[in-house]
């Protein structure tokens, strides 16, 4: 499948709300540590469907440095497929805010190909790095991001208590 991914503008910046971020868990990354390592394993859970809530994306028009957003559309006629959001993380990082590939588009290589995008958009404005944050229960994505070099390198299983006192949602980066 062929995809064409294109820097947002005031134009389409609109189509953000167009996502699905839908998806069904079938599994979750269990972490251990070994010789001071961060490591992880995937164990079955029982399947549930999980929506993580659409938000307004702040393409930050008139901030600066601004954070670039790119999407991806597919097919014929060309579809909405999927999208990347990177910023200047504080640390001098570039860090991908925001990915998601609509359902239909799911599997087909749409993640990858924003993915290597982002990573060289941040190649070409000399970031020294990449980093992003996922969650134990998005075994897919976790799974995308060992293949690109990103290392397991933190976790925190409180930080989603506030929108969710009952969740057992672990954040990883």
């Amino acid at each position: 499948m062929e995809f064409i991914i294109h820097k947002t503008d005031l134009q389409n910046a609109p189509k953000a709300n167009l996502f699905s971020r839908k998806f069904i868990v079938s599994s979750r990354v269990v972490l251990e540590i070994e010789k001071e390592k961060l490591i992880y394993s995937v164990t079955d859970v029982e399947p549930y469907e999980r929506d993580i809530p659409a938000q307004d994306t702040d393409y930050g028009f008139g901030e600066s440095p601004a954070p670039v957003v790119f999407f991806t559309e597919a097919g014929s006629p060309a579809k909405l497929a999927g999208r990347i959001r990177m910023v200047a993380w504080w640390n001098q990082f570039a860090y991908v805010d925001d990915i998601v590939v609509n359902p239909e588009y799911r599997g087909t290589g749409v993640g990858r190909a924003l993915l290597e995008h982002g990573i060289q958009w941040a190649r070409e404005n000399n970031f020294p790095g990449v980093m992003l944050e996922t969650q134990d229960d998005n075994v897919p994505a976790c799974t995308l991001y060992q293949k690109y070099g990103f290392v397991l390198s933190g976790f925190d299983s409180s930080v989603y208590k506030a929108i969710n006192p009952n969740t057992k949602e672990t954040a990883l980066f």
